[in-house]
């Protein structure tokens, strides 16, 4: 029996995908003129050593020719079946179910169609096959004759044949269902190696669909999907195979090239309405596609990879299609393996909390300390944020770690409020955390916990930008938290959105120059003119300033000279661990240069 999921052509056809398989009609009809092949016809070549069945049918669809193969797969002659529709020689419709009637009435209106049947073999069995049938019509528009291929599904193991069908085949639509497919997929990459062609494997699914069968009823839901299911097999080619997984869920094995026309016109088709039980339904679908081997992963690898372009799809907003990007995949795999690792280093142990101390230039003043965030990394040793903040932007786990890091900055604050340093501790504090619905709910909490520390002890610094993202969520937000005594600095100042009117909005206790500008403020004379705007518009609202990036005393200076009196920076401090912090504190005075600044200006 043919295998034609394991047996490549012999001589396929040199059409492209837009073309029909069709023969020329000539050509179709004088087959039976040639006892042999000829190697000037390739029409003639390809119908008598193809691998699957060829049935020629007249405009009143009775037979007038068939191939070897054809023999070969059910053991009828030509001379039995010569003259006879192929329902006469048991190549039935699956059932005679009411949705498949409606498939019926579909099918003449088409030129080209494709269904499951089964068929009796030599051996008087009946096994699965996809019947694909092209109308060829004259010059004047009218039905000359039929090309009907007949494929053989049977690539199921012989020891299982006497299985039930329904292992194999859904129960509704007759397709092959994913236990099937799993293996159609092996056969079908075999065959795309062999042939060194592309294997597009594409995951589809009708966009809510749920709902459609909420409103219409199971039973018109069913329809849908039976008549659905025929819609897409008319779409398809010689070894195509379309199977449905599950629920409004199929998947469709494509053994030739397809383009982003083809899946247009597939959506496109989708779209068309269907009539059912006095029900006009519209709907479309979704579709995610992979290529083999341009992905080269196995079979269940492709499936779940065209269901995440699937899914894909459905995000950028349904009707469409996406295709996977293997490169894309992997990138997106390392990152969530860096994710996950960043989890574990979390809940392990390997997260620290360094301390960056800041000072009023003028009296030589410890003001406060700032938070900044280490990882301890068994292997890369002690890693800075840019090494791995970028990798948890925009995921809940800027939630996780901002929740930690103000859990160890209050446990720090107790542990020197024994010592009897009392220092404010300035915690960064994402867009993403900051705008949490319950963030000054759980912020509250928390300060609950510690009853002995002040809470104007802790401050909270949040990104200019992350304020101006969701203004009134973020207003909220500050004014419930500095009800609690909690104050805010904005960060990273004059890199947003400045304005004066932000700048009076916001509900802030210190505003943070950006290090980018004040460290090449001395060099770059459009940096100093911003400090300059920054400095002049923060005394103009009456808001205090500190400027981050101070690595020289002559940064210091002109800061003084500015109007800015607070500083933070490698001049000053590099970020130390929290033990390093009182013996820092005890060598500060020593400072007679930082300490004298106030008293030359």
């Amino acid at each position: 029996m043919s295998q034609s999921f394991t047996t490549p052509k012999a001589q396929p056809l040199p059409q492209s995908r837009a073309s029909s398989l069709t023969p020329d009609a000539s050509d179709a009809l004088n087959i039976s003129d040639t006892s042999a092949p000829s190697t000037r016809f390739p029409a003639h070549s390809a119908f008598w050593y193809a691998n699957e069945a060829i049935i020629i049918t007249d405009a009143d669809n009775r037979v007038i020719e068939v191939n070897p193969a054809f023999g070969e797969l059910t053991g009828c002659t030509l001379e039995t079946v010569k003259g006879k529709t192929p329902e006469a020689f048991s190549i039935l419709p699956l059932d005679d179910s009411r949705t498949t009637r409606l498939m019926r009435e579909e099918l003449q209106l088409r030129d080209r169609s494709k269904s499951q049947v089964s068929y009796r073999s030599h051996d008087g069995q009946f096994y699965p096959g996809m019947m694909s049938i092209n109308r060829v019509r004259d010059s004047a528009g009218g039905i000359d004759h039929h090309v009907i291929v007949l494929a053989d599904l049977s690539a199921i193991p012989a020891h299982a044949r006497h299985l039930s069908r329904e292992v194999y085949f859904d129960a509704l639509t007759g397709l092959p269902n994913l236990q099937l497919l799993t293996q159609l997929i092996q056969e079908s990459m075999q065959h795309a190696e062999s042939q060194q062609m592309r294997l597009a494997v594409c995951s589809l699914d009708i966009d809510f669909f749920k709902s459609i069968n909420d409103r219409l009823g199971s039973s018109v839901g069913d329809t849908l999907l039976s008549t659905f299911a025929q819609r897409i097999s008319h779409l398809l080619f010689g070894d195509d195979v379309l199977a449905r997984v599950g629920g409004d869920e199929f998947v469709l094995l494509l053994h030739h090239g397809v383009d982003d026309a083809f899946f247009e016109n597939l959506l496109a088709s989708i779209r068309r309405p269907l009539f059912i039980d006095g029900h006009t339904v519209h709907f479309t679908a979704s579709l995610g596609v992979t290529f083999y081997p341009d992905d080269p992963v196995q079979g269940d690898g492709l499936l779940r990879h065209a269901n995440q372009a699937m899914y894909r799809a459905k995000q950028r907003g349904r009707d469409t299609y996406h295709v996977f990007d293997p490169n894309h995949d992997r990138l997106l795999q390392v990152r969530h393996e860096q994710r996950q690792r960043f989890l574990d280093a979390l809940a392990g142990d390997e997260l620290r909390l360094y301390y960056q101390p800041q000072i009023d230039m003028c009296s030589g003043r410890v003001v406060g300390v700032e938070a900044l965030i280490r990882w301890q990394h068994p292997e890369r040793g002690l890693m800075a944020p840019g090494q791995f903040l970028p990798t948890i932007e925009a995921t809940p786990l800027e939630v996780d770690l901002g929740e930690w890091v103000l859990e160890q900055a209050m446990r720090q604050l107790v542990i020197w409020q024994s010592a009897g340093i009392m220092l404010p501790i300035n915690v960064n504090i994402s867009p993403s955390h900051l705008l949490l619905g319950n963030f000054s709910q759980r912020l509250g909490e928390l300060l609950a916990r510690y009853p002995t520390v002040p809470p104007a002890m802790l401050k909270l610094e949040v990104l200019e930008s992350a304020a101006m993202h969701d203004i009134q969520a973020a207003l909220t937000t500050m004014a419930e938290c500095q009800a609690l005594g909690v104050n805010f600095a904005i960060d990273d100042f004059g890199t947003g959105f400045s304005s004066l009117t932000h700048l009076r909005q916001l509900p802030v206790n210190l505003i943070k120059i950006d290090q980018s500008f004040v460290r090449d403020m001395l060099s770059d004379p459009d940096d100093m003119a911003i400090v300059e705007s920054v400095i002049y518009m923060a005394n103009r609202f009456q808001r205090p300033m500190l400027a981050e990036g101070v690595e020289t005393l002559a940064h210091a200076k002109a800061l003084i000279a500015l109007g800015c009196e607070l500083a933070q920076g490698y001049g000053i401090a590099r970020p130390m661990p929290a033990d390093e912090l009182p013996k820092w504190l005890v060598a500060w005075p020593k400072r007679a240069d930082w300490i004298a600044l106030g008293r030359t200006h």
